[in-house]
Order: C-alpha cells, then sequence, then structure tokens
C-alpha cells in the first residue's frame, strides 16, 4: 500500500480529524491550529484553507461544496467551499468534540462535554429530530433523533475498558469500538444479521519489559465495500482486520506519532490517516 502525503502549510497544527467527501477523493481536515482544510488528494494540493478564532476538533462534510466543523469554544460552523463564507450554525455550552450530517434528516447532530448531543435544522437552526449512536464509558446507547430525552435501547458492549471511538455501519447493521486498552469489539444490532451476534479481541497489544501495556485504540475506519475495518493506535499502528476472522490482514508501517484520525474514500480506494507527532510525550 502506498504512502503519500498531502501538501499544505508546514506550520499546521496537529489534526483531529480526517474525511474524505461524498463522492470525490477531496479531504477534509480539521485541526487543533484552528484550521479547517480541503486538500485534493488525487493532485497532493491544498485547495482551501479557512481559519476559526478556536481549536478545531471535528469536521464532516454536508455535501461536495459545502462542510461543518465544530471546536472548544463550543461553536458548530458551516462553511461555503464555492464562496469561501463561514457562518455559526448554533453554540453548545461547552467544547465539541463531534460532529455528524445525516443527508436524509438534513440535520447536524453535535456532542459535546457538556454531556449533551443536540441536533439542528438546517433551515430553520433550530435543534430538532431516526437514530444515532452515542459512547458512553462502556455502553453503547442508541436515540431517536426526534426526541433525546432518554435513549430508545442500551447494547451491552463486550468491552471491559472504556470505549475511546465508535464507528457505526448501516451496511453492515453493525458497529465497531474501539477501547483504552487496545481491544475492539463488532456488535451486531439484530439477531437476523448474522448468527455471531458480535465479538470482542486485542488488536493492538503491546509488550514492555516483560509485561502488558495498554495502548489506546484512537480511531477505526470502515470500508464502504468490504467486510473490513482499519484501526489506529496512540503508538501509530495502523492495523487493517478481516471483520470475519478477527484475522490481521495488513499492518501499515508505524508512524511517527499516534494516529488521531482515519477516513476511507466512497470507494475505498483510498484511506486517508492523521497522525501527530506534535508534542507527544516519551513513554518510555
Amino acid at each position: 500500500m502506498a504512502r503519500r502525503s498531502q501538501a499544505g502549510d508546514a506550520t499546521a497544527g496537529a489534526a483531529s480529524r480526517v474525511r474524505f467527501a461524498p463522492t470525490s477523493n477531496n479531504l477534509l481536515v480539521s485541526s487543533w491550529d484552528s484550521g479547517l482544510r480541503l486538500y485534493d488528494a488525487d493532485e497532493g494540493t491544498l485547495r482551501v484553507n479557512a481559519e476559526s478564532e478556536a481549536a478545531l476538533l471535528d469536521c464532516c462534510f454536508e455535501d461536495e461544496s459545502s462542510a461543518f466543523s465544530c471546536g472548544s469554544d463550543g461553536t458548530v460552523r458551516r462553511y461555503d467551499f464555492h464562496s469561501g463564507s463561514q457562518d455559526t450554525v448554533g453554540h453548545h455550552g461547552d467544547v465539541l468534540a463531534c460532529i455528524e450530517f445525516s443527508l436524509m434528516a438534513g440535520q447536524v447532530m453535535t456532542g459535546s462535554l457538556d454531556k449533551k448531543l443536540m441536533l439542528w435544522d438546517l433551515k430553520t437552526r433550530n435543534i430538532c429530530g431516526m437514530y444515532i449512536l452515542a459512547a458512553v464509558a462502556r455502553n453503547v446507547y442508541f436515540y431517536d433523533m426526534r426526541n433525546l430525552t432518554t435513549p430508545v435501547n442500551e447494547k451491552d458492549c463486550p468491552l471491559e475498558y472504556p470505549i475511546r471511538c465508535l464507528h457505526a455501519s448501516p451496511e453492515w447493521n453493525a458497529y465497531v469500538a474501539g477501547s483504552v486498552d487496545g481491544a475492539v469489539a463488532l456488535k451486531y444490532l439484530d439477531r437476523g444479521t448474522d448468527r455471531d451476534l458480535g465479538y470482542a479481541f486485542r488488536c493492538h497489544p503491546k509488550s514492555r519489559n516483560g509485561r502488558s501495556n495498554l495502548v489506546p485504540v484512537n480511531c477505526i475506519a470502515v470500508h464502504p465495500c468490504k467486510k473490513t475495518f482499519v484501526t489506529g493506535d496512540d503508538e501509530g499502528c495502523t492495523i487493517a482486520w478481516d471483520a470475519h476472522s478477527k484475522k490481521k490482514l495488513i499492518e501499515l508501517p508505524t508512524y511517527l506519532g499516534s494516529v488521531a484520525s482515519m477516513a476511507y474514500n466512497h470507494n475505498g480506494q483510498l484511506l486517508a490517516v492523521a497522525s501527530n507527532y506534535f508534542l507527544e510525550v516519551d513513554k518510555e
């Protein structure tokens, strides 16, 4: 698997999230240096560099020409790449950690350190109401987007330690979760999907001085066409797995720093990996 870097500002801060566009190979990157950058992954060129006033912790596409970001100031921002404009969708009372866009519902979903999930209607700019998955400690909760007062379901996640990352797959009717101790769990959402209702296995074990060392799984990317997924950990390790056999398919050369985010493009031919080595702490 060939590896190449995207061209851009050499002073760019550590990336917080990478996302491929819905139908093209444009790559969206949010960063701790308050910048949102759009790259052409085929040409390796920077197309858009939009600055904000806060560290950006997550981003997502609305469509090929617009995107959203959220950050440390609790603000949800929308960017129009054609006009170069950006405007505010809404605010949380605390740091915003994650953001997603539902094309079916036409809504933006955000999660914050104030322990709230909020949904925003792009036409009325009101919070409004489908289903979303949220990970809290070792549990995965299902919420109806039209009523967030209580979860409609709760799935036991077969992980012994808190969940660090969660990726839902509508095609598999399942979710894949990674924990802080280097384990991954795949859980199907109903019994009719597969006889095997799910499993968990330690996929990023490390040994130091003869003792097991806990290495968190920071991010997971599910292939859009195949029954495979990729995990990235806190020590720069990136591994592709077969979801059926739970066997390792390939391990990429180790990155210099932790793997912060990964994303497949629309047809699964490209995998974007954001590795951050800025201000890394010596773990020896």
